[in-house]
């Protein structure tokens, strides 16, 4: 899978984007995503994910990740298209994080900001594909995906 980084904090090293971009593959190997697909991060500010979050949301508030998936109809989800013999990379879609609310919410649970960022991560791609947390049994199947994922992968509280 093709994961693509974007830093508008330049707090991002290439050591972070090297394990940002495995951890996501190990999270897409979990979910059986095909090697054909890519997904964005962007990682921003407080004030850039706010303007996100009222823009899109209508909520005027800083939160930690904001995803946007390319495929809402269920049954693209997991679908590789082709075009006269040329596969065309399935777009997951798109996920902010904010930098200033990870390091924030690390400090907070007493954990690394790279593990914090990890969790935003799994967390807007699991979104990305699908899973949401809008009733308790969704929250408990999303939310035991998740931390098997990062546990999987290392980062660990």
């Amino acid at each position: 899978m093709e994961t693509i980084i974007y830093d508008e904090t330049d707090k991002i090293t290439e050591d972070m984007v090297d394990w940002m971009e495995d951890l996501l593959n190990v999270a897409a190997g979990k979910l059986n995503v095909t090697d054909k697909a890519e997904v964005s991060i962007t990682v921003v500010t407080n004030d850039k994910i706010r303007e996100i979050n009222k823009e899109y949301r209508d909520k005027d508030q800083v939160t930690d990740v904001i995803s946007f998936a390319i495929e809402d109809d269920e049954e693209d989800l997991f679908k590789e298209f082709d075009l006269d013999g040329i596969t065309i990379p399935r777009d997951l879609g798109d996920i902010f994080i904010s930098y200033d609310k990870a390091v924030e919410q690390a400090t907070e649970f007493g954990h690394s900001v790279e593990r914090e960022l990890g969790f935003l991560m799994v967390h807007g791609f699991l979104h990305l594909n699908g899973y949401d947390h809008m009733t308790t049994e969704e929250e408990k199947i999303m939310f035991s995906l998740q931390e098997e994922i990062l546990k999987e992968y290392g980062l660990k509280r």
